[in-house]
């Protein structure tokens, strides 16, 4: 359905191209990981296929941000909230399975609780002993969060920075309520030590090959979903609320379920993110919910080009892998560089680097054909405007050869 949704509106080749290498990567990477010895040249070590696989939930992360940014125009400075939320969600599935085998050897509190001298395990863990019940948490909570939140937000007609503050105010709340020891979150410590993921031992080779792909599969259904989104009747609502919201209120629709609806499933699929990034990475703590991390997606959707889809995946691999080699050459200069890159891209690239490739070509194709219109004007043809279903003007000869019988067949256009 989603692929007869994307034929149907115009597929944008260069999202299907990145679906492609995306799944391609799922399978070729794990294959090496595996099948190949550590000493073989096409083995990919384990630091690698874990390294990799992180930033590819940070790139679902930026995409699920591009969605509300991008095509809404909602500015958010919190979605690293909604990522952390996806996280604990996960986290707290895993530290249940860790059982009798932590550190106190209790079956049933995890060893923070048994440190902080729980007496039971708090209504809330309730069921994140199942998976299944973990995923729908991973879902409904930040989903639901995303929904209050925007239900009002949206409908006293919050816009602006002013909406872009109240979402960094809400990460920061959520920042100092986890930190809390009394929440059951594991204080500043967080959830850590995980054992088993479905059965698996989280640190296998094989499982962490797993989640690789299950990461790039996951980015692969966000970029589908998001371009059948964003190529439906419902993503030119979205762009008209972005560009003039008045005028779309005017004629008789209602931006805010519009704005409701986009924020929401981009909560969503931030959630799912970070539920991903918590096994690879072996923690979740309060940390996440940092205004500065919800920040940093902004700029990786900035430097690859908000509104583009691609942008956000091609900013946050780039930035996150720059961040990985100069924090190992220079980690005390990283924030400056990467202040350095944002104010950088703002004054030379203010597209991004997929969306100033777009204007590029753009600018090409039209000086091309003000070029082929100048020549057919020299030739003596009036330029004409192409009637629907008619080839351009460039796919027609421009001169007609003469074949001396008068009244004869009109002679057919060269191919």
């Amino acid at each position: 359905m989603i692929t007869q949704r994307l034929l149907a509106g115009g597929i944008d080749r260069r999202i299907l191209i990145t679906v492609a290498i995306l799944c391609g990567f799922a399978v070729l990477v794990p294959v090496l990981h595996l099948a190949f010895p550590p000493s073989s040249a096409f083995h990919v070590p384990n630091y690698l296929v874990t390294l990799v696989g992180k930033y590819l939930t940070y790139a679902l992360l930026a995409l699920a941000l591009d969605l509300v940014w991008g095509f809404c125009g909602i500015l958010s400075l919190g979605h690293g909230a909604f990522f952390a939320l996806g996280g604990y969600a996960m986290g707290m599935y895993l530290m249940r399975q860790i059982g009798d085998r932590g550190v106190y050897g209790n079956p049933t509190l995890p060893d923070f609780m048994v440190f902080l001298n729980y007496k039971e395990l708090p209504w809330f863990w309730y069921g994140f002993d199942q998976f299944w019940f973990a995923a729908i948490m991973i879902v409904l909570v930040p989903g639901a969060l995303a929904f209050v939140f925007g239900w009002f937000a949206f409908r006293s007609r919050v816009t602006g920075v002013y909406l872009s503050i109240i979402t960094q105010a809400l990460t920061y709340a959520l920042l100092l309520a986890f930190f809390r020891n009394d929440m059951g979150f594991g204080g500043n410590n967080g959830l850590t030590d995980f054992k088993d993921i479905l059965g698996f031992n989280v640190q296998a080779p094989a499982t962490r090959a797993a989640l690789f792909a299950a990461s790039a599969i996951a980015l692969s259904l966000g970029l589908l979903i998001t371009a059948a989104i964003t190529k439906s009747k419902y993503g030119k609502l979205m762009i008209a609320v972005r560009d003039a919201e008045s005028r779309t209120r005017f004629i008789g629709w209602r931006p805010e379920n519009i704005k409701l609806f986009a924020f929401t499933l981009s909560a969503v699929m931030a959630g799912i993110a970070g539920a991903l990034y918590v096994p690879q990475v072996g923690i979740i703590n309060p940390g996440e919910f940092a205004p500065a991390n919800s920040i940093e997606v902004v700029v990786w959707t900035a430097v690859g080009g908000r509104g583009t889809l691609v942008g956000p995946v091609v900013g946050a691999l780039l930035a996150n892998g720059g961040k990985s080699w100069f924090t190992g050459v220079l980690p005390e200069f990283w924030l400056f560089a990467l202040g350095g890159l944002f104010v950088g891209v703002t004054l030379f690239l203010p597209k991004g680097i997929v969306g100033t490739w777009d204007a590029w070509q753009t600018s090409r194709r039209d000086a091309a054909e003000r070029r082929r219109t100048e020549a057919l004007t020299q030739d003596g043809e009036p330029p004409t405007m192409p009637t629907p279903g008619s080839k351009p003007a460039s796919a027609r000869s421009a001169s007609r050869p003469d074949d001396g019988l008068a009244g004869g067949a009109e002679p057919q256009p060269a191919e």
